[in-house]
């Protein structure tokens, strides 16, 4: 099948990545295909369904013009340094010119590459699934995000604590250069990689910005804002390792990532986490940390050692940046237009009462919106909610903040554990029903419910 795809990265030379076709499967089948992203790709969904869309997705077919690419880049892991990851399991097949931009398409699941390891470069289906329901949630919920375009089934097993029907997701990005991208040719002194890389950065998401002190000031204010959103929808990543930042200000790579439930500031997911490195709470600070990396990975070409005084400076403009999207985000959810530095202690204040309650992160606030009392035996909340009554809160910002539907982890692992049987109508109900999250569908009043005891979600698992 042919697309109209360049492999623009490659031309950055051979040293950003390794070419190869993806390793062929069985038995492919279409699961889900993102309709509507293909058509704002510009790609006819019904081409994808063909035999030959087919062959591209599950990459038994290379794109006419030109090899899949493994992307190389380095990376801080739980704050080990690993001078050499790159794409493990994943291959780009190239990037594509809309009118709203460039994207590229990536097949993840695709078979091994240089960069695998011991890994077998495959993916199973869970995380698969795991990956198209979140990141489209995500788009719905207006948070910057890599999106899915199709899942398809490899009609082979993979092997992890037992043997699972494996799968191929495909991934669409702004792009996929991540810190650690940067990481890894400033770790081997490659100045001349580090500015090519900076200039097709820039190029491709930051035109406004100019030279390597530039494009550091755009990805801090990118991030703080992604973060600040995270928080504001009780959003945990999971796994902020310097490889799982992008470059775009896009959230990228949904591992063992999760939306909170019962609301604790320390809340962590994801099950190789257990230190809390990477929990709720932590997400800001961790975040500036991967910011830290990526100054000191372009400092080669800012200047060296006397350019550190102003990189210092524009990674610390993170912080206010942060607490100004921060009090934004959760001012609206509060129905504030224009929240104040004293109206953060009503933020505060009432997280803190949600924290002792053990409250719903997404109810509690949703409850808020509709005009309900979500802790009706709680004195503190009582006495809260006067004062915010007192503001006057306009409920129709409120119900663009406060969304009804998250992707809760529940339901995933149902809709996984169902599919993995061979039903996938959990999960098509589910993405239907994610779709439009601040307005949800009719006969959709189960999913908005927290879990039972016996339903809950402890951990979250990395591995596709």
């Amino acid at each position: 099948m042919h697309l109209p795809l360049a492999q623009s990265y490659a031309t950055l030379g051979p040293q950003f990545f390794r070419a190869q076709p993806a390793e062929p499967v069985a038995a492919p089948e279409l699961l889900l295909l993102n309709e509507a992203l293909a058509r704002s790709l510009t790609l006819d969904p019904e081409a994808l369904k063909s035999p030959e869309g087919l062959a591209l997705l599950s990459g038994n077919e290379a794109p006419a013009q030109h090899s899949p690419i493994a992307q190389a880049y380095a990376g801080h892991q739980f704050g080990g340094w690993s001078p050499q990851l790159g794409d493990g399991r994943a291959l780009l097949l190239g990037d594509i010119t809309t009118p709203e931009g460039t994207f590229d398409l990536q097949l993840k699941g695709s078979g091994r590459t240089p960069f695998s390891r011991n890994g077998d470069g495959r993916a199973w289906l869970g995380p698969v699934l795991r990956e198209y329901i979140v990141s489209e949630a995500m788009q719905a919920l207006g948070v910057p995000t890599t999106r899915a375009l199709a899942a398809v089934a490899t009609g082979e097993r993979v092997q992890r604590e037992r043997a699972y029907p494996g799968a191929i997701l495909t991934r669409v990005a702004a792009s996929h250069i991540r810190v650690g991208t940067f990481q890894y040719f400033a770790a081997r002194n490659d100045v001349q990689a580090l500015e090519a890389l900076t200039a097709f950065a820039l190029k491709r998401h930051y035109p406004e910005a100019e030279g390597p002190m530039g494009l550091l000031s755009a990805v801090v204010a990118a991030q703080a804002r992604l973060i600040a959103h995270w928080m504001s929808l009780g959003f945990i990543h999971g796994v902020m390792n310097t490889d799982n930042m992008a470059i775009s200000g896009q959230t990228i790579d949904y591992g063992p990532c999760a939306f909170i439930d019962a609301y604790h500031p320390q809340t962590v997911y994801s099950s190789i986490d257990r230190m809390g490195r990477y929990a709720y709470d932590q997400q800001a600070q961790i975040g500036g940390w991967n910011l830290a990396q990526l100054a000191s990975a372009l400092l080669p070409i800012m200047g060296g050692e006397e350019a550190i005084p102003e990189a210092t400076e524009r990674v610390n403009a993170f912080r206010d940046i942060y607490q100004a999207e921060y009090l934004a985000r959760f001012g609206a959810k509060l129905g504030l237009a224009e929240p104040t530095a004293e109206d953060l202690s009503l933020v505060t204040g009432l997280l803190e009462i949600m924290a002792t309650e053990q409250a719903d992160f997404t109810n509690t606030f949703r409850a808020l919106t509709e005009g309900h009392n979500p802790l009706p035996d709680s004195l503190a909340f009582a006495a809260w909610h006067g004062r915010w009554q007192a503001l006057a809160p306009s409920l129709d910002l409120m119900k663009q903040a406060n969304p009804a539907l998250i992707p809760r982890n529940h339901r995933i692992e149902q809709a996984i554990e169902a599919a993995v049987a061979g039903d996938l109508a959990p999960t098509t109900r589910l993405i239907q029903a994610l779709a439009t999250p601040f307005d949800p569908p009719e006969g959709t009043e189960d999913l908005r419910l927290p879990p039972l005891p016996e339903e809950e979600v402890q951990a979250t698992f990395c591995g596709t």
